[in-house]
């Protein structure tokens, strides 16, 4: 990738993060189990993280606003993201339903910050990628076992005591 791709990749990466932000936000409210609002409500701010990381490493105040300004702008509605959010709130939403969105959400950017990553040659902005695509895969581990509290299920650091019984 040249320059001016990884730049625009940077933008683009630093837009999706945000609408993870914004996704996580908005559902939170729309969520009624404080444990799961919680969860979303600290997904919400790694992701704000995860968007300043790619900004600092971007340096496009050609292609972006300052940071703060950015992060405040009303949301991207027509971001995957959100857009898939309108359709699973017009539909019967619960706290089940925003995890399998979000689990799915983030099992698909993980891949594809990792794809990403493999493209590109300068080590520093490379790390950033894989940093965000790990915690990205965080993101949905830490889903999945709230998604299985939730749902009452045999939470993996009980799985010893099932075994033995």
């Amino acid at each position: 990738m040249n320059e001016a791709d990884i730049k625009k990749a940077l933008a683009r990466s630093v837009q999706t993060e945000k609408n993870a932000m914004n996704f996580y936000e908005m559902a939170s409210k729309q969520m009624k189990n404080k444990d799961a609002i919680a969860t979303f409500e600290l997904l919400a701010r790694e992701e704000r993280e995860h968007a300043k990381h790619f900004f600092d490493q971007c340096l496009c105040e050609d292609l972006l606003p300052p940071f703060e300004e950015f992060i405040k702008a009303p949301p991207e509605q027509d971001s995957e993201w959100l857009s898939d959010l309108d359709k699973a709130l017009l539909e019967k939403f619960d706290d089940r339903k925003a995890m399998e969105l979000a689990m799915d959400k983030e099992k698909r950017l993980a891949v594809s910050l990792r794809e990403m990553a493999a493209k590109i040659d300068d080590p520093e902005v490379r790390a950033v990628f894989e940093e965000n695509a790990k915690s990205t895969e965080n993101h949905y581990i830490i889903i999945e076992s709230e998604y299985a509290r939730l749902m009452g299920m045999v939470h993996e650091t009980d799985i010893d005591t099932f075994v033995r019984e």
